[in-house]
């Protein structure tokens, strides 16, 4: 069963200024001010201004006196919006092909078709949350069964990721307020003028006074929270969104139509991507249904393509998993990620040897929501750094790791504490102690001094490693290194780690 996230950005206005001028402090206290007339005051703070005690909706000139230090901003609504729409799309490409707009601060996705996010609910919002602080970006994600649910819960509760197990949606938000219910500003007001405060209180009210007074709006919210009525999400779409899509007057359901339509919107999608020099890198395949449900099925390419048979292959391979329910009304194809594609002649192979193409491998590989790619050497003498993941079809990178010092082919995710005993400062141990197990060391190599970078954190300024490989009893060969020159505590902790092992 699909679910829904709501990705919530509090600090929207004051994150946008702070990317858009990198030279401001991190401690530097923000407050966004916004005007009607003569009146100013602040509609968006960040967390430095709120422990000194400003607050949204306080006049500008109060928060000012407040907190001299305070830099204020005007609000610019219409630069927010487009950071939000940037944001969406950009959560569009990665996360699912069901992404939208929610308000005026957040983003709501379906996670139908977000295959590559599986491995546990908790997994998947920390990685979204995770992303997001690493664009320095102030958000908390909630999952839910219901988009209502699961917007509240993210602006209610002042945690990094809250997830609300399936079925719990009435106990997770009868005691939230009657704000979180997205009703009009008037309505709320009102519904507080009666004594209504949480939305358990208004749930448990009878529907037909709330009706004649209020009209439908308050019933239908409830039930779209509550997960008694649907709220299909509409996706995002732009302008440079390349989609095809079509209806049908009679909804059709038989896997064999499903093929022959999604195989015409290829072609038609590979026409306009042709018209534009484009190939596509990813396309979404968005199932509407009878009943109001959306489903959507992503497939995605390492380099960009305009090869009608493949992308056929990739989607039929994978709309077996469309449940067409009482029936499909429309399909809609849309390339989310397209990139320039220039035609290439084929060299012929009497001129020279053809290369064999892995890339449909690491398609089909990819589009099972496993992990493809190659590691490549970075310039860095601290093992650890020298290695980055890059993509499987990525160009080759001109840097290559030092040949003067052998390293072993399995480098450890991280050093590993190991016991270790060593009678000089600058001699290999004579026995060692790793995950339990004693080892006599009958041979060894070393030692290999390496610095700290201290052009990345001070703190590596006197810093070194000295490495060993070490052979065991056994034959077994392991890379080993003391934190520090086994003499100045001031360049190490002077303990003994294991940090990889040779074949």
């Amino acid at each position: 069963m699909a679910r829904v996230v709501s990705i919530y950005l509090p600090d929207l206005p004051t994150d946008r200024i702070r990317r858009a001028d990198p030279s401001i402090p991190p401690e530097q206290a923000i407050a966004v001010i916004a005007k009607s007339g003569s009146k100013r005051w602040v509609s968006a703070c960040d967390a430095a201004a709120r422990s000194a005690g400003v607050r949204v909706g306080m006049p500008a000139a109060k928060a000012q006196a407040l907190f001299r230090g305070l830099m204020l901003v005007d609000a610019d609504a219409s630069a927010d919006a487009a950071a939000l729409e940037r944001i969406t799309l950009w959560a569009l490409t990665v996360y699912s092909p069901i992404v939208a707009v929610d308000g005026a601060d957040g983003i709501v996705m379906d996670t139908e078709g977000a295959d590559h996010l599986q491995g546990g609910e908790l997994s998947m919002v920390t990685k979204i949350a995770n992303q997001f602080f690493a664009k320095k970006l102030t958000v908390r994600v909630a999952i839910a069964d219901t988009w209502g649910a699961a917007h509240a819960c993210a602006r209610a509760i002042v945690r990094d990721t809250v997830i609300v197990p399936p079925g719990e949606t009435v106990r997770a938000v009868e005691k939230l307020p009657i704000s979180l219910l997205r009703l009009p500003s008037k309505i709320i007001a009102d519904l507080r003028t009666l004594g209504f405060q949480s939305i358990g209180e208004l749930a448990n009210t009878p529907r037909a006074p709330l009706t004649l007074r209020f009209g439908p709006e308050v019933a239908r919210r409830l039930d779209q929270m509550l997960g008694r009525v649907s709220e299909p999400i509409d996706p995002i779409r732009t302008a440079e969104l390349i989609e095809v899509s079509r209806a049908f007057a009679e909804p059709i359901g038989a896997p064999e139509t499903i093929n022959k339509y999604v195989g015409r919107l290829i072609v038609a999608l590979i026409e306009e991507l042709h018209k534009r020099g484009l190939g596509v890198r990813r396309a979404d395949l968005i199932v509407e249904k009878v009943d109001g449900t959306k489903q959507a099925i992503r497939a995605g390419t390492v380099k960009p393509v305009r090869d009608v048979a493949w992308l056929t292959k990739l989607f039929r391979d994978r709309t077996e998993k469309i449940e067409p329910g009482f029936g499909i009304e429309k399909l809609t194809l849309v390339a989310v990620m397209a990139e320039p594609l220039e035609e290439r002649q084929k060299s012929s192979s009497l001129v020279e040897d053809e290369v064999t193409d892995v890339t449909p491998l690491i398609d089909i590989y990819g589009n099972r929501g496993q992990k493809v790619y190659r590691l490549a050497p970075v310039a860095s003498d601290v093992p650890e750094r020298s290695v980055q993941r890059i993509s499987a079809a990525a160009d080759p990178i001109e840097v290559s790791w030092s040949a003067h010092w052998r390293r072993p082919v399995r480098l450890l995710t991280h050093p590993e504490p190991i016991e270790a005993i060593a009678l000089l400062p600058d001699r290999p141990p004579v026995s060692i102690v790793w995950r339990g197990k004693r080892r006599k060391v009958r041979r060894a190599d070393g030692p290999e001094r390496i610095f700290g970078e201290w052009w990345q954190r001070d703190a590596e300024m006197e810093a070194v490693r000295d490495y060993f490989v070490v052979e065991d009893e056994t034959g077994e060969r392991l890379w080993i290194f003391r934190s520090g020159d086994g003499v100045d505590p001031e360049t190490g902790s002077l303990r003994w780690f294991c940090h990889g092992i040779f074949a």
